[in-house]
């Protein structure tokens, strides 16, 4: 027996060898800590955990963030949920938009399905004018088109905003959307046609009309031309603010608890009061900024693929995800960083991507050879005599740290096709545009004013062809003068 048992305890200390490099006796255990020698970096442990809170929860409000402070702007011009704002001109400065066009005047309005479903009457396409945009929710993720491209398909028509678990009767002859979010926004365009004036596209837009299915007030306009309209997010303690704002209103949705977590170990909770103790406050500073020059890195120095042509810098802003849309997420997955990316520098994507795309927007931060450009140098742009557009071209610069235009003495953000009458030509038909601190002699007429800033100029083409939707077009990159 003894004998027996002795050839038991041998073999089973044969089998365990292969699980010890240097003996069959061990007095550790195989891993449950790292290697030797390897040791935290960690200084402060509750600081370093709430900063990286801070970091991934900025990444993950980001599209959030950016459209809420169109909510603060518009308070900030006294209007409330179902003011709609109408610009009688063109945007200029002090309209403090993401990448903004001062080619075609806006219109803007914001409301609280909380208090009710919501109605928004648009009307049809006229002899003058025609509506171009979407309705989003609080992601900005597209609820919907409008217009030509939309579901009204030109013909107008009133749209019916639901909010989340709505219950009750729907009514006949809408058309009938059900928001995923309690706050809804939308931004189109009134575009003016080739016979109209912009008074013309103006008048056109105050035909909208915007009220709660049970309460029709008459719609309250606004014109903000002349009021500075700040819609920028602010990247300190702000942003976090904002985030328990929207979160406060919000039903939660299954693939965000984690984030929701992430900020409730920060103090900022659904249903408490707003209240970060002082570490996590100097971690959210941090993070934000950190945050902030992460997104600015990525879009001075791209991957490849984000590219509009390979031997050029120009960078294509309508990039969608997998799917074809601009919500970036999956079945299995949240590409948090990618979404946030787009949705740093611009608002109002459309539902989903065009094909062929109508419009195609690009843009660069960096010269022919790749440096950033840089606002206290001049530098040219060729504008070819046969640009590929159906409708128009625009050229646009923006300060590339807040991706907002460039307040000037001039007053001056860009130039357009249609400005093509006072532009100098150049022999072969084509156009020479300049822009830096100071115009060129003879040639103010071609220069856009940087004002000194790290510059990200943007150009649109509207109504894009053949030739550049199939890239045979190719853009001259941006050239350094002096």
């Amino acid at each position: 027996m003894r004998r027996e048992l002795l050839k038991s305890l041998v073999l089973a200390s044969l089998l365990m060898q292969p699980l010890s490099a240097n003996s069959l006796i061990t007095n550790e255990p195989i891993g449950g800590k790292p290697p030797k020698n390897v040791h935290s970096s960690i200084k402060d442990y509750d600081y370093q955990l709430k900063y990286n809170y801070a970091y991934e929860t900025a990444a993950w409000a980001m599209p959030a963030v950016s459209i809420y402070g169109f909510k603060r702007a518009t308070e900030a011009v006294g209007g409330e949920a179902n003011t709609i704002l109408a610009w009688s001109k063109v945007a200029t400065p002090n309209a403090e938009l993401l990448t903004a066009n001062n080619n075609t005047p806006y219109i803007l309005a914001m409301t609280n399905l909380n208090k009710g479903p919501v109605v928004v009457e648009i009307p049809a396409v006229s002899d003058k004018a025609l509506l171009y945009g979407q309705i989003v929710d609080h992601w900005q993720y597209a609820i919907a088109d409008v217009g030509p491209i939309g579901l009204d398909k030109g013909k107008g028509g009133k749209y019916l905003l639901l909010p989340p678990h709505y219950k009750g009767d729907i009514p006949k002859g809408y058309i009938v959307l059900k928001s995923p979010s309690y706050r809804v926004y939308f931004a189109f365009r009134s575009i003016k046609k080739p016979n109209a004036s912009y008074i013309d596209a103006y008048n056109y837009a105050k035909t909208l009309k915007m009220y709660y299915l049970n309460d029709p007030k008459p719609t309250k306009f606004i014109d903000p031309s002349d009021k500075r309209f700040p819609t920028l997010p602010h990247y300190d303690e702000d942003f976090y603010k904002d985030i328990y704002d929207i979160i406060s209103l919000e039903d939660v949705q299954e693939q965000d608890k984690i984030m929701l977590g992430y900020l409730a170990y920060l103090g900022i909770e659904k249903g408490k009061p707003y209240h970060p103790d002082a570490v996590a406050k100097k971690a959210m500073k941090q993070a934000i900024t950190d945050f902030y020059y992460t997104m600015q890195h990525q879009l001075t120095y791209p991957p490849k693929e984000m590219y509009y042509w390979e031997k050029r810098h120009w960078q294509d802003v309508l990039t969608p995800d997998k799917n074809g849309n601009f919500s970036f997420v999956y079945k299995n997955s949240i590409d948090i960083l990618k979404r946030a990316n787009r949705y740093f520098f611009a608002t109002y994507y459309p539902r989903s991507y065009y094909s062929p795309p109508a419009n195609i927007y690009m843009f660069t931060i960096t010269d022919k050879n790749g440096k950033p450009i840089d606002g206290m140098k001049l530098y040219k742009l060729k504008i070819p005599k046969d640009m590929p557009v159906k409708q128009f071209w625009s050229l646009i610069l923006y300060d590339a740290d807040t991706w907002a235009f460039i307040y000037t003495k001039e007053n001056k953000v860009g130039i357009s096709s249609f400005d093509m009458e006072k532009l100098k030509k150049d022999a072969d038909g084509g156009v020479t545009l300049y822009f830096g601190p100071k115009a060129p002699k003879g040639l103010e007429s071609n220069w856009i004013p940087t004002g000194g800033k790290r510059i990200a100029p943007a150009l649109r083409f509207y109504g894009a062809t053949d030739a550049i939707i199939n890239k045979s077009f190719v853009m001259p990159d941006v050239e350094l003068v002096k």
